[in-house]
This record gives C-alpha cells, structure tokens and sequence, in this order.
C-alpha cells in the first residue's frame, strides 16, 4: 500500500506496549491494559477548515468536504491495487509513493500545447521517468526531495505516464491495496488519499458514540480504529471488519431512529378504544363471510382486535400475498368501529381502486346494519353533499374513498380508524390530514396496507416503526397461475391459441401492454401500446371475440363502462394498461397476456398476474419477453410474493428500486443492503434493547449515541410514517 498500514506502524512501537492487532481477539494483559495512556477526544479540531484554495476547494465543497472531520468521514469507494516500481508491469494502471530525484520541462513541438514536464522519481525499489502533460508549474512545486502520490499507466521502459498527482508525506508503501474515492473534477482520488495522510493523526479526536458493553458484546472496535482501518487498512478482511462497524453505526441509528419516534408517538397520543363487546363483528365472521378464513387472516384479525381495544393508536402495516385477503381483514377493524359508535374510512390512491373497495365491501356487508359510502373527486355535487352531511352528524360509519377524503371540508363526527390502501403512494402530508381528520385530541388507529409483500430490509428500513403483519397464506378458494415466457413467432402464435381456448370456453381474458399510444419519438423500441393493440387484436387474432379498452387516460365514466361491460361478461378481452394491477377482481378471467414484461418489475408482474385465477378455473400468465430474462424466469418458476421480493431486491439492488431514496435503502454511505441484511438485524435487536431500556438515550452510557442519533437523523419528535 502507498500509505503505511495502522498494522505495519504498530510493529515499530515497543512490543511491550503493542495494541492487539485491529480487529484481533486475544485480550491484552492487565500490564498491557495499565502502560496504555489515557486521553480524551478533542472532536472541536475535527471542525478545522480544509488548507484548499481555488478549484479544490470548489471540489471538495461539491463533495461536501469542508473539514477535517468531513475529510476523514468520507470513506473509500473501493481499493486500488498499489505497486512498487520494480513490480510496475507495462500497460498496467497502478497507484505509487514515490519520492522526486528531479524535475525539469521540456518544450514540444506541437503548437499550442504546454511543455511537457519529466521527472525521474524511485521508491526503495529502483527509479522511473514519469511525464505530466500541460502543467509546466510542476517544475516550482515538485522541487527535489518531494514525495508524491502519482496514479496513472506504466508505459514500460521506465516510463510511467501521470493522470492524477498528490504530495504526500507518507515515506514508504505500506500494502498492496490503496483507497479509492469518490472524487469530481479539481480533486481527484490521488488528491484525497494525500490529504488523508495529512489528515491521519486527526483521527484520535473522533467520539465513539457506541456504548462500550455494546462494542463489547457484538465484538466491535472503536469507531476511530475503523475509520483509520478504512483509509489506510493494509489487510482485506480487516477492512471488511472495520466496513461492518461503520455499517452497523449507520443501520443502528436508523433503527434507534424508528423505535424511538415510535414510543414517543404511543406516549404523547391518544386513540378511541374501540373496547365494546364484539356483537356485530361476531355475527359477521361466523354468519356473514360466504367463505372461511385463513389462519392467517384469523391472527391478524386477533392481534388488531386487541390493539383497537386500547387507548394508544395502533400503527400496524399489513401486507400480504396477492390475493390474501387483507381486505376481509381491513374491513373487520372498520366494523369495530362501527359498532363501538366511531368512524372508519378507507383512502385508495386511485378512483379504479376506491371503486373496486367499494364493491367489494358493499358486497362483504350483506346484512349487516353498517352505512356506507364512497367519496371521489367523480362524486356528483348532489351526492357530494350528503355524504359530508351524513359523516359530519355520525350517520355515515364506514367511507372509502381517495385523496377527497382529506380535503378541508370533510368533516367526521368520530373518526377512530383510518386505513390507507397502497400508502407508499401517498405523501407524509396526506396521511398527517387524513390523521387530523379524527377529534381533537385524540389520533385515529392506522393500518397501512401494501399491495404486494416487501423485502425484508426494505420492511425494516422503511417501516421499522410500525407494527407488521404478513399474510402469507392463500385462501382455498384461490386456483393456481401456471406462469410461461412467450418468446418469438411460434410462441406468440401458440399464445393467442391458448388465450382462444380459454375465450371458447366461456372465460376472459386480460392482455397488458406498457403504453397507452404508441410514441412519436425514435428509441422506443418495440413497445407495444395498449389503444394500438386493441385495434390490431380486434381485426386479427381475437376477431371472433368481444374486445374492450381500458387506460389512465380515458375519462371515468369511459372507465368505469369498460369495466362494469368485462366484469358483467359483456366483454371477453380486457386490453389495458397497468390500471388493472390492484383492486380488479373477475372470477371468470382465467388469462392474461403481458406484452414486453421485461419493462415491468418483479413485484408488479407478480401484483399483474394475481388479477386471473380468482375463481374455480385455473389461472394462466403468459408474459411476452426474452427466455433469457432473470426476472421472467423468476416469475415462471415461483409463485410466492415473498419470495419474489426478495429475489427483485437481490436483482436490483437499493440503486434500481422502486422509490428508493424514500424507502431508506438508498441513505446508507456504507451499508449495503441487501447484503447487509444480518447486520440490519442485528442493529434492530440492539436498538429494540436500548430504547426498552432507555427510551431518551439519556443515560450516561447513552449519551454520546443519543447526540449522534441527532445529528444523523435529527431530533426524535412524532411524524407521520415517512413516505
């Protein structure tokens, strides 16, 4: 390594007052533990100023390096190989430390390019030519007796052809490896690692913020020895050790974050306990659902009963398999709030989606002695009106409905539960009108729903401070979806056969195309559109059968026509757009065709697919794309959610998903999740101990993490599930 390794200093200190070595597990003696000196972080030098001027100083403010402790906080991107001399393989792309002989310029003969400047510079191994190109000042600044870290190509001969240049006072190599970070023009990599050397002995001043039992039990080093182990780290596994620490500090705080603002939230608010004997639920689950439940609706419906039941909000996201049944599940908690005399609404993001909840629902009641209602920016004026009326008086228990429940004036005379359908789709400010919604002083009880499972850390990450539910299990009533890739001529021929069969047969079917028009702009490639395919269909392959369409840019009475006509069997063939992902439910659809799948992701795919098998024939999922696809595969060989959300995330990584930077995945400076899915889990089981045990992190032991918990996430107040 071009900079000295904390390993290789160590072995020039006395043995008898050596440090184990980073990361080593033998304990030192006690005349180890009584020669080491004491003292004690001075984290105000860290704020001093970077010695920049001019275009580096530009730089380094354009990646947020304003001070030393800015400096030695942005760890390395990567490691670069570092050579010695006389180990510099022609053509090769190396890192040195080398020291100037001497320098001097040398004119060129080609108009209007500065003179190059040569320098002979050596190591302990042996000297080398290396040339620098229009920058003829080096000649004043370089001086003899200079040491330089130099990067760039060994063009054999001896010569070695510089891209990016630093001084360094570092006095020999140290390791085979050299940071490499993440720079932008006016300060390269080189020049970074060079004022990490001069930066080094500022890293005694850095706070340790974990705990020491803390450290102790998860085997830990301080946070300094980890930054220095980094920077400067001459071993790989001690590198990766030290990456872990940082990482499980940043996922930590996180987590400490979400727990944190949960407990807060479940002191300072108040909810309507939804405490009443159970007459009408009661009734309704043993009389009035024309199907049984499973078990895990069974258990979902036992935990929510208990948390209706007290007087601190509930805050539970469910989620569940495609076709799970969390609606049977949301619909139970709006009816405890029914009979206690409270208010239940339900907020889809889409008027399709609201409509279809509101179908559903309506058709769940029966009998039961519930009002209902729904409310969308579509709802006439006249009905507009009675609606408000009858929820502002108490008369009206149960609304679905989307984005107008929140407008200002909505008004509820006791609204005690709020369900929120999709509500990665709404915003942090959506969700707060919607909790103002309930009377003053009191917050409603929350239960979030997904339309398709999350991933694990993505769960954690993003949802760590709700309660979580899985339904996993689907009801018996569900057929199999038998899923296959389409893939050329014969196997597009093959489909439309099989998408007849089924129509001849007295089912429906869906076809999913990616686009609503075909575009005017050249690169779309060949993505089909939904209007163009409907046309094409109609006069070719489905011409014998009843062709309906359906897309985001129809009014809503066109929309809501298409569907009544496809769910009423008017219509044999759906075309659409993805406005058919969630809430549409046709027995009878036994088909679906994706057109170009490969533009859609895994969890969308899976949430597409769930739309056919719905009743007692067997569902089939043909997804046009190429065999060789990873993502298609994937749906043809699983068909649990779960699984393939782990497998999209796997795929993808935190840098392609879906709403990433909100989701929490994409925050992290050194974890990386998935990967980093253990360690995630083990900050979580760490912070869940810490805050039952100190929910303030106001202890002495806790202090110092409490200030960087601040510092990180600011201060902990009760919000809204962020977005």
């Amino acid at each position: 390594m071009m900079v000295m390794s904390s390993a290789a200093r160590l072995s020039d200190a006395p043995t008898e007052h050596a440090p184990p070595r980073f990361g080593g597990t033998t304990a030192p003696t006690r005349q180890e533990l009584l020669a080491t000196p004491f003292r004690s972080p001075r984290p105000s030098l860290l704020e001093k100023s970077l010695a920049l001027r001019g275009k580096a100083a530009e730089a380094a403010g354009a990646l947020g390096l304003e001070s030393v402790g800015d400096l030695l906080e942005h760890v390395p991107r990567a490691r670069r190989e570092a050579r010695t001399v006389v180990a510099l393989t022609p053509g090769e792309t190396a890192t040195v430390l080398v020291e100037v002989r001497s320098i001097a310029q040398r004119s060129v003969r080609r108009r209007g390019m500065r003179p190059l400047v040569e320098a002979t510079v050596s190591d302990a191994t042996g000297p080398m030519q290396a040339t620098f190109f229009n920058q003829p000042w080096l000649v004043a600044r370089y001086p003899a007796g200079t040491r330089l870290v130099l990067h760039g190509k060994y063009e054999g001969r001896n010569r070695f052809r510089v891209s990016h240049h630093a001084r360094t006072e570092e006095a020999s190599a140290g390791a085979d490896e050299v940071s490499h970070y993440a720079a932008t023009e006016g300060l390269s990599s080189t020049q970074i690692l060079a004022l990490m050397g001069q930066a080094r002995d500022a890293l005694t001043e850095v706070v340790e913020p974990l705990p020491g039992r803390l450290r102790a039990a998860e085997r830990m080093p301080t946070r300094s020895a980890a930054l220095e182990e980094m920077h400067f780290g001459s071993r790989a596994a001690d590198v990766d050790r030290a990456r872990e620490r940082l990482a499980f500090e940043e996922l930590l705080l996180l987590q400490l974050g979400l727990l944190a603002r949960r407990a807060q939230r479940n002191s300072d608010a108040r909810a309507i306990a939804l405490s009443n004997p159970a007459t009408l639920t009661a009734r309704w689950l043993e009389h009035g659902l024309p199907f049984v439940l499973t078990a895990d609706q069974q258990a979902a419906i036992s935990v929510l009963s208990s948390e209706l039941a007290q007087a601190q909000p509930a805050q539970r996201l469910l989620m569940g398999e495609v076709g799970s049944g969390k609606t049977v599940v949301a619909l139970y908690a709006m009816l405890r709030a029914a009979e206690c005399g409270a208010q239940a609404a339900l907020m889809a993001p889409t008027e399709t989606l609201a409509e279809q909840h509101f179908a559903t629902i309506s058709a769940l009641l029966g009998a039961e002695p519930a009002t209902l209602a729904l409310l969308t920016g579509s709802t006439p004026a006249r009905r507009r009106a009675q609606v408000l009326s009858r929820l502002q008086t108490g008369e009206l228990s149960l609304i679905v409905g989307t984005h107008a429940l929140i407008e200002e004036p909505v008004k509820f005379a006791s609204l005690a539960l709020a369900v929120v359908d999709e509500q990665h789709r709404f915003g942090v400010r959506q969700r707060a009108a919607l909790d103002a919604k309930a009377p003053a002083g009191y917050a409603p009880h929350m239960l979030h729903m997904t339309a398709t499972p999350i991933p694990r850390t993505l769960a954690l990450c993003r949802y760590g401070d709700l309660d979580q539910t899985h339904l996993r299990e689907l009801p018996l009533r569900r057929s199999p979806i038998e899923t296959h890739i389409v893939s050329g001529p014969r196997a597009r021929e093959r489909a439309y056969e099989r998408i007849g069969e089924e129509l001849r047969a007295g089912r429906q079917a869906f076809v999913v195309c990616p686009l609503v028009d075909e575009p005017d702009e050249v690169g779309a490639g060949d993505a089909r559109a939904a209007t163009a395919e409907f046309e094409r269909l109609g006069s070719r392959e489905l011409r014998d059968f009843r062709l309906v369409l359906l897309h985001g840019q129809l009014t809503h009475r066109e929309k809501q026509a298409a569907m009544a006509a496809f769910a009423a069997g008017e219509a044999d063939v759906l075309v659409a757009t993805t406005v058919i992902e969630v809430g549409i439910d046709v027995p009878n659809a036994t088909v679906m065709l994706i057109e170009n799948a490969e533009r859609f992701g895994i969890s969308q795919l899976h949430q597409l697919r769930g739309r056919v098998g719905r009743g007692k024939h067997p569902g089939l999922c043909l997804m046009c794309g190429a065999k060789s696809s990873e993502r298609l595969s994937a749906l043809a060989r699983h068909d649990d959610g779960f699984e393939l959300a782990e497998i999209d995330l796997r795929q993808r990584k935190e840098g392609e998903l879906i709403g990433v930077r909100q989701s929490g995945l994409g925050q992290f400076r050194i974890a990386r999740l998935p990967d980093d899915e253990l360690l995630l889990q083990r900050a979580r089981a760490c912070a869940e101990a810490l805050i039952a045990l100190d929910p303030g992190l106001e202890s002495p032991d806790h202090v110092l993490l409490g200030r960087q918990l601040a510092l990180a996430h600011g201060e902990i107040a009760p919000r809204p599930i962020a977005a």
